[in-house]
Protein backbone atom coordinates (compact mmCIF):
# COMPACT_ATOMS: atom_id res chain seq x y z
CA UNK A 1 0.00 0.00 0.00
CA UNK A 2 1.46 3.55 -0.85
CA UNK A 3 1.07 6.43 1.33
CA UNK A 4 -1.73 7.80 -0.57
CA UNK A 5 -3.70 5.06 -0.25
CA UNK A 6 -3.32 4.55 3.55
CA UNK A 7 -4.15 8.37 3.88
CA UNK A 8 -7.19 8.36 2.21
CA UNK A 9 -8.11 5.38 4.27
CA UNK A 10 -7.60 6.57 7.36
CA UNK A 11 -9.08 9.91 6.42
CA UNK A 12 -12.51 7.76 4.81
CA UNK A 13 -11.95 9.62 1.51
CA UNK A 14 -13.22 7.53 -0.99
CA UNK A 15 -11.10 7.79 -4.01
CA UNK A 16 -14.24 8.62 -7.04
CA UNK A 17 -14.89 12.00 -4.47
CA UNK A 18 -10.79 13.12 -5.13
CA UNK A 19 -11.44 12.79 -8.97
CA UNK A 20 -14.79 14.57 -9.10
CA UNK A 21 -13.53 17.58 -6.96
CA UNK A 22 -10.95 17.93 -8.72
CA UNK A 23 -12.93 18.28 -11.78
CA UNK A 24 -14.53 21.00 -9.80
CA UNK A 25 -11.41 22.58 -9.09
CA UNK A 26 -9.63 22.18 -11.78
CA UNK A 27 -12.11 23.53 -14.72
CA UNK A 28 -11.45 26.81 -15.94
CA UNK A 29 -13.72 29.93 -15.19
CA UNK A 30 -14.60 32.85 -16.84
CA UNK A 31 -11.76 34.49 -15.50
CA UNK A 32 -8.90 32.05 -16.54
CA UNK A 33 -10.35 32.70 -19.66
CA UNK A 34 -10.37 36.58 -19.67
CA UNK A 35 -6.42 35.99 -18.49
CA UNK A 36 -5.45 34.06 -21.40
CA UNK A 37 -6.92 36.82 -23.78
CA UNK A 38 -5.06 39.49 -21.22
CA UNK A 39 -2.14 37.73 -22.54
CA UNK A 40 -2.87 37.00 -25.98
CA UNK A 41 -3.57 41.19 -26.05
CA UNK A 42 0.05 41.45 -24.32
CA UNK A 43 1.94 40.43 -27.21
CA UNK A 44 -0.50 42.15 -29.59
CA UNK A 45 1.25 45.78 -31.60
CA UNK A 46 -0.89 47.70 -29.59
CA UNK A 47 0.84 49.50 -26.73
CA UNK A 48 -2.74 51.14 -25.01
CA UNK A 49 -3.65 47.19 -24.47
CA UNK A 50 -0.38 46.01 -23.70
CA UNK A 51 -0.46 48.47 -20.31
CA UNK A 52 -4.07 47.48 -19.96
CA UNK A 53 -3.94 43.56 -19.89
CA UNK A 54 -0.42 43.66 -18.05
CA UNK A 55 -1.36 43.27 -14.45
CA UNK A 56 -4.22 41.01 -15.60
CA UNK A 57 -1.58 38.98 -17.43
CA UNK A 58 0.72 38.39 -14.21
CA UNK A 59 -2.02 36.21 -12.69
CA UNK A 60 -2.18 32.53 -13.19
CA UNK A 61 -5.31 30.15 -14.53
CA UNK A 62 -6.20 26.86 -13.40
CA UNK A 63 -4.87 24.13 -15.32
CA UNK A 64 -8.32 23.64 -16.81
CA UNK A 65 -6.80 19.14 -16.36
CA UNK A 66 -8.31 17.44 -13.43
CA UNK A 67 -7.25 14.67 -12.21
CA UNK A 68 -7.30 11.45 -13.85
CA UNK A 69 -8.33 7.50 -13.06
CA UNK A 70 -5.33 6.17 -14.50
CA UNK A 71 -3.44 8.38 -12.59
CA UNK A 72 -5.19 8.39 -9.39
CA UNK A 73 -4.86 4.00 -9.69
CA UNK A 74 -0.72 4.97 -10.13
CA UNK A 75 -0.79 6.97 -7.38
CA UNK A 76 -2.79 4.40 -5.33
CA UNK A 77 -0.06 1.50 -5.98
CA UNK A 78 2.60 3.40 -5.38
CA UNK A 79 3.83 4.09 -9.19
CA UNK A 80 5.77 6.99 -10.50
CA UNK A 81 3.23 9.82 -11.33
CA UNK A 82 4.37 13.34 -12.80
CA UNK A 83 4.44 16.55 -10.29
CA UNK A 84 1.25 18.29 -11.61
CA UNK A 85 -0.91 15.35 -11.25
CA UNK A 86 1.01 15.36 -7.64
CA UNK A 87 -0.16 18.46 -7.15
CA UNK A 88 -3.86 18.22 -8.43
CA UNK A 89 -4.57 15.12 -6.23
CA UNK A 90 -3.03 17.24 -3.55
CA UNK A 91 -4.98 19.75 -4.16
CA UNK A 92 -8.08 17.95 -4.36
CA UNK A 93 -7.15 15.89 -1.16
CA UNK A 94 -7.21 19.07 0.38
CA UNK A 95 -10.56 19.98 -0.51
CA UNK A 96 -12.40 16.92 0.65
CA UNK A 97 -10.45 17.40 4.15
CA UNK A 98 -11.58 21.21 3.96
CA UNK A 99 -15.12 20.06 3.63
CA UNK A 100 -14.93 17.59 6.53
CA UNK A 101 -13.03 20.03 8.83
CA UNK A 102 -9.79 18.78 9.35
CA UNK A 103 -6.36 19.56 8.98
CA UNK A 104 -4.74 20.34 5.59
CA UNK A 105 -2.13 17.33 3.88
CA UNK A 106 1.29 18.43 2.40
CA UNK A 107 2.97 16.75 -0.33
CA UNK A 108 4.94 14.32 2.41
CA UNK A 109 2.38 13.18 3.95
CA UNK A 110 0.45 11.87 0.69
CA UNK A 111 4.04 10.96 -1.36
Amino acid sequence: MAKLDEYLNKNKIDTRRVLVASKGIERLRPEDRKIFAAKKAAKGPDEAAKEAAKELATQKPRSGRPVTGPSLRRALAGKKISGPARTRIVRAVNHLLEQKKKATATFADLF
